[in-house]
């Protein structure tokens, strides 16, 4: 049985490379978006960083959810992405990797919660397994 859903985000240029993304969401304003210099002027993040954003938040979701589930203290959570650009094979830029270092604050006693929930975590965000298929993501939990 498939089930599915959608979801739209509406992308409008402001001006020159900067965009304005409307996630037509409640209480939400919109994010803008501009490539960096010399193309742009910087006046947001690029499309790159928001993708990065996206798999930490997605990694970070799916890691805290594992770990409340679990009845895990957590005190904290972050995570690091530094993503990789590189020239592909046609001399275009292209991101070519992306690594993630996600850091919970879980006390000792429950370090048993967090290493089963590090096991089966990756498995249940959608954006990260949706972009690993074109995009290697190499994932690591401190803790």
């Amino acid at each position: 049985m498939s089930e599915e859903h959608g979801f739209r985000v509406e992308v409008a240029q402001e001006r020159g490379f900067a965009f304005r993304a409307d996630f037509g969401l409640e209480g939400v304003g919109p994010l803008t978006m501009d490539e960096p210099e010399p193309v742009g002027r910087g006046a947001g993040p690029d499309a790159s960083r928001v993708l990065a954003a996206a798999i930490g938040d997605c990694l970070s979701a799916s890691l805290l959810f594992c770990l409340r589930r679990a009845k895990a203290d957590v005190r904290g959570l972050r995570a690091e992405v530094i993503g990789v650009v590189a020239r592909n094979e046609e001399g275009r830029w292209r991101i070519r990797e992306m690594d993630v270092e996600i850091t919970p604050e879980v006390p000792e006693e429950q370090r048993g919660l967090l290493e089963r929930c590090v096991e089966v975590f990756e498995a249940f965000c959608t954006v990260t397994q949706s972009v690993r298929q074109g995009i290697p993501i190499n994932v690591r939990v401190r803790g």
